[in-house]
């Protein structure tokens, strides 16, 4: 095969996984057809080789397509490594001094939240992590946020699967009260972590808005109830929300991360 053949196919795979990743749901062979100007058997022939090198893999109890974790952490590392890494690393700093407590970026990685940047404060009671570090949806404070700000059909379908592991006395195992919660969440846009991931540390998220309606990532602070309530926690939501409005410059400006969740 030679090198434009080969290109040609790079490419044509490419836009498939372009289509899938723009979508909110998996997409049914039609759907990719529709949208991609390439015969329907070509498109069949790819989508196989795609699934059997795991690119992306079929929704279960149906035959449509979505990628799959192996490229929504290809997309979180571009992400971790992104040109706007120091832009993002500044703006957190900012926010850490005029908070004065550790503050975050995260991200949807599956059933989990990665942290994208982090900048911890200089107090030593803290908690140590790191850029690419995972945390469980439901006990974080910027999981319940963007989960609950995905499209209902995704949010749902998430809400029946997700793995309610119970990570602390305050963490939220029972569907039907995750599934207030992030009623509530969506519609303060503001996500909270009452010790729910580790015990006598609470946590406030904003979202980092692309438009209207999508977020593609959360801001999130960090701090020990014995420094400081959920009530001071909260005031500083002002602040969080204009950090994530310069964050989300740095997103939109950032033509190697994809406009969505890594979902």
């Amino acid at each position: 095969m030679g090198a434009n053949q080969e290109n040609s196919a790079a490419l044509r795979t490419f836009r498939i996984l372009e289509t899938l990743a723009k979508s909110s749901r998996p997409l049914s062979l039609t759907e990719i057809v529709d949208q991609i100007d390439l015969p329907k058997q070509t498109i069949h022939r790819i989508l196989t080789q795609m699934q059997e090198s795991w690119l992306i893999t079929r929704s279960p109890g149906s035959r449509n397509y979505t990628c799959s974790s192996r490229v929504n952490r290809f997309a979180c590392n571009v992400m971790l490594n992104s040109g706007a890494t120091a832009a993002r690393n500044a703006i957190l700093r900012d926010l850490v001094e005029q908070i004065g407590e550790t503050c975050n970026i995260t991200m949807l990685s599956g059933t989990e939240i990665v942290y994208v940047d982090r900048v911890e404060t200089k107090w030593a009671l803290r908690v140590h992590l790191q850029a690419g570090s995972r945390v469980p949806l439901h006990a974080t404070a910027s999981g319940k946020l963007l989960m609950s700000l995905l499209p209902k059909a995704q949010r749902e379908r998430l809400l029946r699967t997700l793995p309610l592991a119970t990570i602390s006395r305050q963490s939220i195992t029972n569907r039907a009260a995750l599934g207030k919660e992030l009623e509530q969440t969506r519609r303060r846009r503001i996500g909270i972590n009452n010790q729910e991931n580790l015990e006598g540390i609470i946590a406030v998220a904003v979202p980092i808005m692309l438009d209207r309606n999508r977020a593609c990532a959360a801001v999130a602070v960090q701090a020990p109830i014995s420094r400081m309530s959920l009530e001071q926690l909260l005031a500083h939501v002002p602040a969080m929300n204009e950090a994530a409005q310069r964050l989300k410059e740095t997103f939109a400006t950032d033509s190697k991360v994809p406009a969505r969740n890594c979902v």
